[in-house]
């Protein structure tokens, strides 16, 4: 006997501003459960110390998950200089340091660096990734102790500009094409500076046609008598997203 599916089916896209300290599968399996949707999926992951615009396709809206995983993203990022990590971020170990300037980080310095990132560069992926080796992610060969050659990849910086600066950090924000890993970036723009960095807070404030300003976070969503309402419908989608025939069913 078939196994009866649980849950409604509910059609469109939410613009979910992901919480601190939750993985992107569980915000979304959250969400999934105060709609009371059958089926959802996301576009694109944020590690759990990150914040911000995490979308989420429910029903036949999943179909757009690939589309928009291929789209060009927006973060704002906190650059703590002076120390780097495995991880790139706050979340891993300090493994090496360096003195800061007497007076600080120079802006105009950081100014020039941030320059040279602009365009087309090669980042080598972090060990601390879903990239696969042998079917394994690297982050569990990384939890072992284990480094692997990873072959550089190149993405586009798209714009890059610095939002405050003081004397042991600096506020920058990037737009960027898929595969861009912020922390990766922090960590070369700490090497370039020769003071080191690492991540200290990671906000997504774009994906593709979706802006953060319109997103809902997950606590006033989960407090709404009608969270569904909150869905962008297929019919009133980005242009560029739309289905060929959004009234037959099969096109989507």
């Amino acid at each position: 006997m078939a196994r009866r599916q649980r849950g409604r089916l509910l059609d469109g896209v939410l613009l979910l501003d992901k919480p601190k300290d939750l993985s992107s599968n569980h915000a979304l399996q959250r969400s999934r459960r105060a709609m009371d949707a059958r089926k959802a999926g996301h576009t694109g992951t944020l590690d759990p110390f990150a914040t911000g615009l995490l979308v989420c396709c429910f029903g036949r809206a999943t179909k757009l998950s690939a589309q928009l995983l291929d789209a060009d993203k927006a973060y704002e990022a906190l650059i703590q200089f002076g120390s780097e990590t495995d991880s790139g971020d706050l979340t891993g170990t300090v493994v090496a340091t360096a003195e800061l300037p007497e007076n600080g980080i120079d802006p105009a310095q950081l100014e020039s660096v941030l320059n040279s990132f602009r365009g087309e560069i090669q980042q080598i992926p972090p060990m601390f990734s879903a990239l696969k080796r042998d079917g394994k992610p690297l982050y569990e060969y990384a939890r072992q102790g284990i480094v692997l050659d990873r072959p550089p990849r190149t993405v586009t910086i798209h714009d890059i500009q610095l939002l405050e600066c003081n004397a042991q950090q600096a506020r920058i924000s990037v737009t960027c094409s898929k595969g861009t890993y912020i922390r990766t970036l922090a960590q070369d723009i700490g090497r370039q500076l020769g003071v080191y960095g690492h991540l200290t807070e990671l906000r997504r404030t774009v994906v593709g046609p979706f802006n953060l300003d319109s997103a809902v976070t997950l606590e006033a969503l989960q407090a709404m008598a009608e969270p569904e309402t909150t869905l962008i419908s297929l019919a009133d989608l980005p242009a560029e997203l739309q289905p060929a025939n959004i009234n037959q069913k099969e096109q989507l």
